[in-house]
């Protein structure tokens, strides 16, 4: 058994009015060759994207962004991309796009643990950090 694992990951962002440029963290993907790991979890703040735009139209957003870990499952229900390989479909997800849904660029890291990655990394990077207490 192996004490590490290199891993490439992605933020998945909304950015309701792209010509602003401004976006919210709303998801991650993990890809981890090693253990045949694609995988995407998306967590959608409404109070966090409405501040944005209060007119966005949050049922859209989430239709597309459904579209995310369907892709990184694989398979028929992911039409022809699903077909792909793991990498392939990775890269084609992290591909750049200016459009509403975005995804960051690809970094890469080392981890021990590819179970609790994803949620590590939603906490760190998705997550509105919890409040502080006054004082």
């Amino acid at each position: 058994m192996r004490d590490h694992f290199t891993y490439d990951y992605a933020i998945v962002r909304v950015v309701p009015r792209v010509e602003r440029a401004e976006f919210v963290n709303v998801g991650v993907i993990v890809s981890c060759q090693e253990n045949d790991l694609l995988e995407a979890r998306i967590e959608i703040d409404d109070a966090r994207l409405r501040a944005l735009d209060p007119h966005l139209d949050l049922q859209t957003v989430r239709e597309h962004l459904a579209a995310i870990p369907l892709i990184c499952r694989g398979g028929d229900a992911a039409g022809p991309i699903g077909r792909l390989s793991r990498r392939q479909r990775f890269d084609w997800i992290t591909a750049p796009r200016s459009t509403m849904i975005q995804i960051s660029p690809v970094h890469s890291g080392r981890c021990s643990d590819t179970a609790t990655l994803i949620e590590h990394l939603l906490q760190t990077m998705v997550r509105s950090p919890p409040a502080r207490p006054p004082g």
